[in-house]
């Protein structure tokens, strides 16, 4: 009998099941492709995923195989830089291949114990109160404490739960890939600022080598299932751009409509769901990738924590309580950003509007700071701003605070010398540094980075302890 099963081995799925196995609990990931996918997709690293990543240790691996790029210019692609002073010790973007971050977060999972088994498909499940009994397609029955989908937007075990997945269809649709081009690039660099006076829907970002990222606007909506060809690619560009620009030899070709739909519940007793399984909407902002990364980095250690036995009664319900409004405003903003590349009067006399108001720094910071995540504040309850907001990489007497976090464990940063997690120890880590670049007396962090207490009195602290850990061990 495993503890946890997770259908689905992609970022989500694979960062999940290192965040169990820190925590010692028995992981099955089940793939239901056979192999790894072929093309290779660039995809962007937010500041708030970067962060995770640093915790872990993973920050240096990832830097290896992406490029660093400024964190401006990413809602509805209004070309504006970054604000100056972000919160944040990893204030950029990090453009990586996909398959790159699977390999590397499925490799971490690995190496902490995870199992991964490729070509096994979810096709059914039955929940009791002991646990749950997952059947696959091949008629093998598995049987686990706990079931975590992470199978995406399609998601099997969303379906089987038959949680409602509410909000709307597509009703545009954009082509998207990567391919060579063969005119020069300062050719196409005029042709799309030209067509992009009109339409912001155009784009074509180089890598180079001659490759660039292209997106442009299909004919109609059609099944996403289907891949578009390349044909399509340069039909499309030649009704919005007057020329194809020579594109050839595609690296990947894919689709995307403007569906936006949340699950109603994350969590149906025994069996919760992650990343697109639980929401789904437009690549505006790149931010799907990261939210999945950071819902499993917000459920591995309250998971973990309700299978070790030491969780408070209601720890594994925040988990909902905490993501959910998270996704329902990526969801909103998203649905925003794609109102602002409609080509209709309207909404082109609001994108005008909105980029003049981009100018004033405090509208950019808010923008950038939602895009990032690094602008998410949990309900912790009443309390100092910090509470429920992660805290950045500090610099501490023995280097850095993100280098203490790797074991997935809380921790108690004290500046005071008399506090103390005392009989807590096995769960949450205590370093007293007078010197931590803090202006407070003390903070209490969550394995997941985000600041669960604000103080100096031992009596909080103790309470909070409680709240978010469970009783101190006898």
């Amino acid at each position: 009998m495993f503890d946890v099963i997770i259908a689905g081995c992609g970022p989500t799925g694979a960062m999940l099941a290192a965040e169990l196995r820190l925590h010692d609990v028995r992981v099955l990931v089940l793939e239901k492709e056979t192999e790894p996918v072929s093309f290779v997709r660039i995809v962007g690293l937010h500041i708030r995923s970067i962060e995770l990543m640093a915790m872990r240790g993973l920050l240096e691996r990832m830097l290896e195989h992406g490029r660093q790029r400024p964190a401006g210019g990413f809602f509805a692609a209004i070309d504006k830089p970054a604000p100056k002073g972000l919160d944040s010790a990893h204030a950029y973007l990090l453009g990586i291949p996909q398959p790159v971050i699977v390999r590397l977060l499925e490799e971490h999972a690995i190496a902490l114990g995870a199992q991964v088994r490729r070509g096994g498909a979810v096709a059914g499940l039955d929940q009791d109160d002991e646990g749950v009994t997952v059947a696959l397609a091949d008629g093998e029955r598995l049987r686990t404490r706990y079931l975590v989908g992470c199978d995406g937007g399609r998601s099997t075990v969303r379906k089987l739960l038959g949680v409602g997945f509410p909000g709307e269809p597509a009703r545009t649709e954009m082509l998207m890939g990567e391919m060579a081009a063969g005119v020069p690039p300062q050719e196409i660099a005029a042709k799309v600022a030209e067509v992009r006076k009109t339409d912001e829907r155009l784009s074509l970002q180089a890598f180079g080598d001659g490759v660039y990222r292209v997106v442009v606007p299909a004919a109609g909506v059609s099944d996403r299932a289907e891949p578009p060809t390349l044909d399509d690619f340069r039909r499309q560009l030649r009704a919005i751009a007057g020329t194809d620009f020579g594109v050839h030899s595609p690296r990947w070709l894919s689709r995307f409509g403007d569906a936006t739909r949340l699950a109603e519940r994350y969590r149906v007793g025994r069996v919760l769901l992650a990343g697109d399984a639980a929401h789904i909407h437009p690549p505006a902002g790149g931010q799907g990738l990261n939210l999945g990364v950071q819902d499993a980095f917000n459920l591995g250690w309250k998971l973990a924590a309700q299978i070790r036995g030491w969780a408070p009664d209601t720890l594994l319900d925040t988990y909902q309580a905490e993501r959910h409004p998270v996704a329902a405003d990526v969801l909103d903003n998203t649905r925003a950003q794609m109102t602002l590349s409609s080509t209709e009067p309207g909404p082109r006399a609001v994108r005008r509007l909105l980029t003049e108001l981009m100018d004033f720094d405090e509208v950019n910071r808010h923008l950038i700071e939602k895009i990032t995540a690094v602008g998410v504040r949990y309900d912790f309850g009443a309390g100092p701003d910090l509470l429920g907001r992660r805290l950045r990489d500090i610099d501490l007497a023995q280097g850095r605070l993100y280098d203490l976090l790797h074991r997935g464990r809380g921790l108690l940063l004290d500046r005071t010398g008399h506090l103390t997690v005392a009989r807590w120890s096995d769960r949450v880590d205590h370093l007293d540094d007078p010197a931590a670049a803090l202006d407070v007396p003390g903070v209490l962090l969550r394995p997941d980075g985000h600041v669960a207490w604000v103080g100096d009195d031992q009596q909080e602290l103790d309470a909070h302890l409680s709240r978010w850990f469970g009783k101190p061990a006898r």
